[in-house]
Order: C-alpha cells, then sequence, then structure tokens
C-alpha cells in the first residue's frame, strides 16, 4: 500500500516547514514536497506607509538576518528618493553587512549543519544538535559563541544596536564612526579572523574529506545561479550588478532595477513561498530530469558567479575549491564549504574597510526629498540575493511593494534537492531517523530562513487546516 511520510518540523532551520514524502505501492519515492506552512505578508501590511519608515519596518521580517533587510531596505529608498549616500555612509552599510554575515554563518556552520557532521547523520537526534557539539567540542563551543558576541558588540559601537537596527537612514547612515569607535571595533576584528581561519582549516581536514562520498550523492541538482559582483567580477556582498549564470557557465548581467526583465515569479498551491525562475528559459519547471529556469542563490551561487575574490586569503580558497570542483560547481552540500569561503572573505573585508580612511569621514548622510518614484535595492544575504522593490506616490507613501529574499530563490532547487535525496536514499519501504535526516540535510545546505521567505504574490493568503482524529486520520480538509 502507498503511504505518506512527514517530517515535521524540519528542524535546524530558521522559520517553519516540513516535508512530505510520498511512497507508492513498491515503498519508492514518487513524489515530495517542501511544505511552507507560515505566512509573513509584509508585501501587503507596508502598503500605505511612508517609505522612510521602511528601513525599520522590515528589519522585523527576521531576528536573525535584520542587517540584510536593512541594508536592502535603505538601498531601496536612496532610489526611490533619487539619493547617492556619501562614500563614508556607504562603506559604513558595507562594514555592518560584513560583521552581520560572519555573525549569521558562524551561527549556521556551528550550531545548524554543523551537528550533522560532527556528530555523525545518523546520531541520536538527542544529541545531534548545538548541545551535542558543546558537548563533543567545548573548547570550540565556547570561542564560537564568544565570537558571535564580539560580532554583536562590533555591530554596537558601530551603528547603536546588532539586532533590529536604526542606523541606515535615507541618503546614507545616520551617524559617522568615530577614529576611538574604529580602533575599539579593529581590535576586536581579529580574533573574527582567527576563527574564520580556524574554521576552514578545521573543516577541510576533519569533515570534507570524511564525508566526500556523502557530497557526492546528497541532494545533487543541476542548476543556473545567481549573485552579485562588482564591476571587475569579484565577489562583492554588498553592491554590484546581478550575475545570472547558466548551469554551462555562461551568463547575463544586469542592475538590480532590471531584474523583471529576467527573474519571473511561479506560484504553487501548496506552499506561501513563490518560485522565482529565469525568464530566459521560457517557463518553470522543476523536474529532476528536464528541469526548466531553475536557478540558485546564496554562498555556492556566489562562490560559481563570481570571477574572483579580492581579498588574498579568501581567493586563495576559491582557487583551491575549483581546482577541486571546478566552475559552476553543482554539489549541494558544498555550500557548507563556500560558506566558509565567504566567512574569511568577509573576516578580511571588515579590516579592508576599517583601514581605509574615508571610513571616519563625518560627512554620512545626505538629504533627501520625497517624490513619486520606483525604487529597487539589492544585497547580498547570508542566505542569497536579497531584492526590495517599492513604488511611492509624490508624498513619498508607499503604493506597491515586491520582495524576493534569499531563500525564496532556492525555493525549487530545494524541493528539488529534497526530492533527490529522498529518492536516493528511500528504497522499497525501508528507512530510518538518520535517512529522513539526510533528507533534511539536502534542506538545511542552503541555509534556509522561511520566515524571511514566505510572502504572498498577489496579497492573497490562502489557508489550509487539515483535521484529524485521535487515530491521525484525515477527517477533513478546510481552504479558505
Amino acid at each position: 500500500m502507498s503511504r505518506t511520510l512527514v517530517i515535521q518540523p524540519v528542524s535546524r532551520v530558521e522559520g517553519h516547514a516540513k516535508v512530505t514524502i510520498q511512497l507508492d505501492d513498491a515503498g519508492n519515492v514518487c513524489d515530495t514536497r517542501v511544505n511552507v506552512v507560515e505566512l509573513r505578508g509584509f508585501e501587503k501590511f507596508c502598503i500605505g506607509r511612508p517609505v522612510e519608515e521602511m528601513p525599520r519596518i522590515t528589519t522585523r521580517i527576521c531576528g536573525v538576518c535584520p542587517w540584510s533587510h536593512h541594508l536592502a531596505s535603505g538601498k531601496a529608498i536612496d532610489a526611490v528618493f533619487g539619493a547617492d549616500p556619501p562614500p563614508a555612509g556607504k562603506k559604513l552599510r558595507e562594514l555592518c553587512n560584513s560583521i552581520a554575515f560572519m555573525e549569521e554563518h558562524i551561527l549556521h556552520f556551528y550550531f545548524l549543519a554543523g551537528a550533522d557532521f560532527v556528530m555523525g547523520p545518523d546520531a541520536d537526534p538527542s544529541v545531534r544538535n548545538v548541545i551535542g557539539i558543546i558537548g563533543k567540542m567545548p573548547e570550540v563551543a565556547r570561542r564560537v559563541m564568544g565570537v558571535r558576541r564580539t560580532a554583536a558588540t562590533m555591530l554596537e559601537i558601530i551603528a547603536g544596536k546588532s539586532i533590529h537596527p536604526e542606523a541606515v537612514v535615507p541618503g546614507g547612515f545616520s551617524k559617522p564612526l568615530l577614529p576611538s569607535e574604529r580602533d575599539q571595533v579593529r581590535s576586536m576584528a581579529g580574533e573574527c579572523l582567527e576563527l574564520a581561519k580556524f574554521s576552514i582549516d578545521f573543516a577541510k581536514k576533519n569533515i570534507f574529506p570524511q564525508y566526500l562520498d556523502t557530497v557526492n550523492v546528497l541532494g545533487v541538482i543541476e542548476t543556473g545561479f545567481l549573485g552579485t559582483v562588482s564591476e571587475n567580477g569579484a565577489l562583492n556582498l554588498y553592491d554590484g550588478k546581478l550575475r545570472l549564470m547558466s548551469k554551462d557557465g555562461s551568463f547575463v548581467e544586469f542592475a538590480y532595477d532590471q531584474y523583471t526583465d529576467f527573474i519571473s515569479e511561479h506560484i504553487e498551491p501548496w506552499s506561501y513561498m513563490k518560485f522565482p525562475y529565469a525568464k530566459r528559459a521560457g517557463h518553470f519547471s522543476m523536474d529532476l530530469g528536464r528541469p526548466s529556469g531553475i536557478y540558485r542563490s546564496n554562498t555556492l551561487a556566489r562562490i560559481n558567479v563570481c570571477d574572483h575574490i579580492e581579498t588574498p586569503l579568501a581567493q586563495a580558497e576559491l582557487e583551491e575549491f575549483r581546482k577541486l570542483f571546478g566552475r559552476p560547481a553543482q554539489l549541494t552540500l558544498l555550500y557548507h564549504w563556500a560558506r566558509l569561503i565567504e566567512l574569511l572573505y568577509n573576516a578580511e573585508n571588515v579590516f579592508r574597510l576599517l583601514d581605509d580612511p574615508e571610513i571616519t569621514n563625518v560627512e554620512t548622510r545626505k538629504t533627501v526629498e520625497p517624490r513619486a518614484a520606483r525604487g529597487v535595492g539589492c544585497v547580498e544575504a547570508p542566505r542569497g540575493t536579497l531584492i526590495h522593490d517599492y513604488t511611492t506616490d509624490a508624498d513619498g507613501i508607499i503604493t506597491n511593494v515586491n520582495l524576493i529574499v534569499g531563500t525564496t530563490h532556492n525555493n525549487a532547487p530545494i524541493n528539488m534537492s529534497v526530492r533527490q535525496a529522498a529518492n536516493t536514499f528511500i528504497k522499497n519501504g525501508k528507512y530510518d531517523q538518520g535517512i529522513l535526516n539526510r533528507v533534511e540535510m539536502a534542506i538545511r545546505a542552503y541555509d534556509p530562513c522561511f520566515s524571511c521567505a514566505t510572502h504572498a504574490i498577489d496579497g492573497t493568503v490562502p489557508v489550509k487546516i487539515d483535521i484529524y482524529d485521535h487515530n491521525g486520520r484525515l477527517l477533513d480538509s478546510i481552504v479558505n
């Protein structure tokens, strides 16, 4: 008899989701779906607000990565007002972005994904978590928690607060960085750089070689990739142009406000998350054999689309990575390796920015005036390319909002990787908790934030309620 397996909740990710796996009569996988079961709806209730409020409002989309939304929103309102922030304002924004990136990549590698590799994918779930890691590697865990605290303190010194910040304002940054503050932050940045160097060295010696067989088979799909690069093709996480790469390595480039010419958004009735896809493919398909329009964002995508990295340690790691896996690299679990390269890049980038004499210039913002306009802001968030798109009337009141969050770009690839993982490991009705955890590992590789990513494409909020009896039998489903 056919049956349905449900993994709920998906563990060690930000937000809430479940995986539904449908088995056929032989016990083999015939369909899977990653159901995102929460809705935020910021695109709808931000309409009617003064546009200058958006950098404060949108940080509440996510408490894990508020800086990404803060910065993308700030760039969008700059475009609405037609303002070009002073160099110091831009560099302070980028500095905060790199520090926030370090916090989030450390969080994911050590606290969320790390347990699968440190404890092992088949380990008992009671220890396959951050508590298990602390027990097995107490000194490393203590160091990791200390560096995350240090990074948060650095943000507080620069911007006043690390969570739900208010430092990005129309036309720039709310306050200059004093030389004494710069020196204080710089003295703390070395701790972050040393952990970044330790992390990639530790992973290359103790984790990646041990799990290469798993990397080669788990969640593997072939797609295109999306990321931001500088004018010279270098990795850039704060500003530049978007590069959309096909799976054969060819690519197109475009400005942020041209994204609708290259990317369209598909919807499915079984998820609150949209499915972006590349328009040039002509249509959307998640068929594992012949996907169409599917691309990925986040760390592996950025490592693939960039030509080089402008900090020396990260560039050396990129060269080693490409010798091993080519370009573009497609293996899904390589997201973890790419994440550590980015961690190292950001730690180096913090020093590059702090050592720039312009970082302490007192001119950090320009005055702005409301107008009727459309503005698109984009940054690379830890979880992928983040797009904020606002339209205002002559009084600067929001009339339309569109958000494409990093995890939203990865919605279709996550579903495809889950289907591939389930097909690979579940055979003839045989599975255990370790096999189901491998299905979850395909999701965790993308470091998704489902809280960020759930937005209704047309403002409607479909709700489905399943009613079960005490034996688990489905009695009724109610859909509004």
